[in-house]
């Protein structure tokens, strides 16, 4: 089934790109915790991006969090097979080790969950905002 309505889809891009109208302010789209909320297991995902068939369950929302031996073991590695992320905003951090419905991964804390060096200073903001100083 294919669900289309352009005006929603268009305005939710909008919105993801950190440009909708919200009159929220400071609001952010964080696509950690909507992947947890509507795709909780990764079928999803795994669906349409084919390089993280190996990765099991929700971590595919995170494969850059896994440990080197679980990305291994996926046949995934970083910057090769699937590429890092150009920005891990520091809003995603309170997401990234958790299992759909909130409750923590089981095994804890899995590995490095940040940014590539040369972004690791910056959040999200700094790519959505007019000044670029920091």
């Amino acid at each position: 089934k294919v669900d289309y309505d352009v005006c929603s889809n268009y305005g939710n891009w909008l919105y993801s790109a950190g440009i909708g109208n919200d009159p929220r302010d400071n609001r952010k789209f964080n696509m950690i915790k909507q992947g947890l909320d509507y795709d909780g297991n990764g079928d999803y995902v795994r669906l349409w991006v084919p390089e993280l068939q190996g990765i099991k369950g929700a971590d595919t929302h995170t494969p850059w969090a896994l440990s080197s031996a679980a990305l291994s073991q996926a046949g995934v590695t970083l910057g090769e097979t699937y590429p890092w992320p150009v920005v891990t905003a520091p809003e995603w951090s309170r997401h990234i080790h958790q299992r759909p419905g909130g409750s923590p991964h089981p095994r804890g804390r899995r590995g490095p969950a940040q940014a590539p060096a040369q972004h690791k200073d910056r959040g999200i903001d700094f790519y959505f905002s007019r000044k670029k100083d920091a």
